[in-house]
């Protein structure tokens, strides 16, 4: 009896083992491919939520930037709040959380270096002379916007293309009176575009984005002036690196063609 139970308990034992090899076998390769897997998943990128305060100007080019460079750079968002660079300026003064400046022009962005760090211009711009569509009042130069029969309206003074305009239209010794001083460009635009006013001063790239709405009158070089973009990043941003990577980015050949493709000149 004893020897026919040895036998028993060690056939048992056989089997038992050979039953465990294959499950033995499945788990190594099952942990195996978990490591594997591990290994091969990249770390997701950090979430980095930017906020750039931009000239309104800049309010459609920035959009199509914002969006070129969320698809590069994953895990940022753009976020983009437009406004006269004056009103920009007093914001960052105030100290509003944000990560990037930028102005449509040096002067502005000179009245808060403390707050910034090193500017870089990104891009320039030039004025023309927007009408209702079609120039009923068949203007041709600055020298026609002295009518007193016209409707015009500039920017204010303290706006960075309110001082370019006065400053042209004080080199031809041309006085304009503008039946109202709006706060940015778009504002200017705007009351042209709706018929509020039979012409006004702007960017070029403004009366762009209003073809079909409104004429540009182009001011011979001569006349003209060049506005100058500049773009810093901010002290109180919580995102530094991010920020000057966007800064940087600005100047890149790919920014540089979305400028330059809605109507800006090269830096």
């Amino acid at each position: 009896m004893s020897l026919v139970l040895s036998r028993r308990r060690a056939a048992a034992a056989l089997v038992t083992a050979a039953l465990l090899v294959p499950l033995a076998a499945c788990g190594s390769n099952d942990d195996s491919k978990k490591d594997a897997g591990a290994k091969a998943s990249p770390s997701a990128a950090p979430k980095v939520d930017l906020t750039v305060l931009a000239a309104s100007s800049l309010t459609n080019v920035f959009k199509t930037a914002a969006d070129t460079y969320e698809k590069e750079h994953p895990g940022t968002t753009v976020k983009s709040s437009f406004a006269g660079s004056q009103d920009l300026a007093a914001q960052v003064k105030q100290g509003s959380p944000a990560d990037v400046l930028v102005t449509a022009d040096t002067k502005t962005m000179d009245g808060v270096k403390s707050d910034t760090g090193t500017p870089t211009i990104i891009a320039k711009n030039r004025l023309v002379i927007a009408t209702r569509e079609g120039n009923p009042d068949k203007i041709d130069n600055l020298k026609d916007l002295a009518d007193p029969k016209l409707k015009v309206v500039l920017a204010a003074p303290e706006v960075p293309v309110g001082r370019y305009s006065q400053q042209v239209l004080d080199a031809q010794k041309i006085k304009v009176k503008p039946v109202s001083q709006e706060q940015d460009v778009r504002a200017v635009l705007s009351r042209v575009e709706l018929g509020e006013a039979d012409a006004g001063i702007v960017y070029k790239t403004d009366a762009a984005t209003a073809t079909g709405k409104v004429d540009a009158i182009d001011i011979p070089d001569a006349q003209n002036a060049v506005a100058e973009y500049p773009a810093a990043t901010l002290k109180v941003s919580a995102h530094k690196d991010a920020a000057a990577a966007f800064v940087a980015w600005l100047s890149t050949p790919e920014a540089q063609k979305i400028l330059q493709d809605a109507g800006f000149q090269k830096p």
